[in-house]
């Protein structure tokens, strides 16, 4: 078991929000919520840049006073010279670590302390060693791992922190083309922001007009939320030591308190996720991932041992 005590990693903001609506939430997480990391910057499309770059001076001065640790976000994706060069240049000019979305950014973070990114397929623990030998301190492992390969990468990495998607769609894929402004009569090049009319992302049904994906911009996050609240304590029994919620468009900071009162105690998790149903009731909640099964599934009543065996 990790002898640290367990905290909190705040993933970046996905979606594309309007700047005024980005920077007062970050505002209020650094006001409010008890997360000890938070990971910023545009991961996904870097069209949307323009939208945040003039509050994230603001933004992570108002982090920064509050005692948040920062961690600086890659793009998932560089096709064009433009964004290398973001890359290049935000890389080379960080005070803070910096968290790799591709392979692309390692080379150039080679030796540096930085952080590898759920996008990059850390599926075994040899991949785990050989990225640590290049300087990363801290990995968040892809949220499609069932919890028998967390076993196996976390006991087999020493000298790594180890993170896990606790809240949030999950990241399934990222293209060169657009589907969201396709879907929305654009493209890519004249796509009009279309993506910032679904700030948490636009629902993709069968079909049969069953709820299957959702997209945002380029990306392609998971119509369900994955929502690891019972596993919370075999995760900690396994050596994890920080729990990554990703962003969705609702009460972040209540998401935040209400997996803190669960990571340390203070609250039960079936009461836990009661309340979470509440708060974000957007997309149905799923963990069959980490319990071996489609990602999509839920399997209820989950009972972890120290060992995080599977119900």
């Amino acid at each position: 078991m990790n002898a640290n005590k367990p905290t909190l990693t705040l993933g970046p903001v996905l979606y594309l929000w309007e700047g005024e609506k980005w920077r007062d939430f970050y505002f209020r997480i650094a006001d409010e919520a008890p997360v000890s990391h938070v990971v910023i910057g545009e991961t996904v499309c870097s069209k949307r840049l323009h939208f945040t770059d003039p509050y994230f001076a603001p933004v992570i001065e108002r982090l920064v006073a509050a005692g948040k640790r920062i961690v600086l976000s890659t793009l998932a994706l560089v096709t064009l010279e433009r964004e290398s060069q973001y890359v290049r240049s935000l890389i080379a000019d960080s005070p803070y670590p910096v968290e790799a979305n591709d392979l692309s950014a390692l080379a150039l973070l080679e030796r540096e302390p930085h952080w590898i990114a759920p996008l990059v397929n850390v599926y075994n623990a040899a991949t785990a060693r050989v990225l640590a030998r290049r300087g990363a301190r801290a990995i968040c492992l892809p949220p499609e791992l069932p919890a028998s390969s967390i076993d196996e990468i976390v006991a087999h990495t020493p000298g790594v922190d180890f993170e896990v998607l606790a809240f949030g769609r999950m990241p399934l894929a990222i293209s060169a083309r657009c589907a969201h402004a396709r879907a929305k009569g654009h493209i890519k090049d004249n796509c009009q922001f279309v993506c910032k009319d679904d700030p948490d992302g636009l629902p993709v049904n069968t079909l049969d007009r069953q709820s299957f994906l959702a997209l945002n911009g380029v990306q392609t996050v998971s119509f369900t939320c994955q929502a690891l609240l019972a596993e919370l304590s075999g995760l900690v029994g396994r050596g994890v030591s920080r729990f990554r919620l990703s962003p969705q468009d609702c009460d972040m900071v209540s998401v935040a308190r209400l997996y803190d009162g669960v990571l340390h105690g203070r609250l039960d998790a079936e009461d836990g996720l009661a309340r979470l149903r509440q708060i974000y009731p957007t997309a149905p909640f799923s963990n069959g991932f980490h319990h071996g099964q489609e990602g999509a599934a839920w399997i209820a009543r989950a009972r972890n041992t120290a060992h995080g065996a599977n119900a």
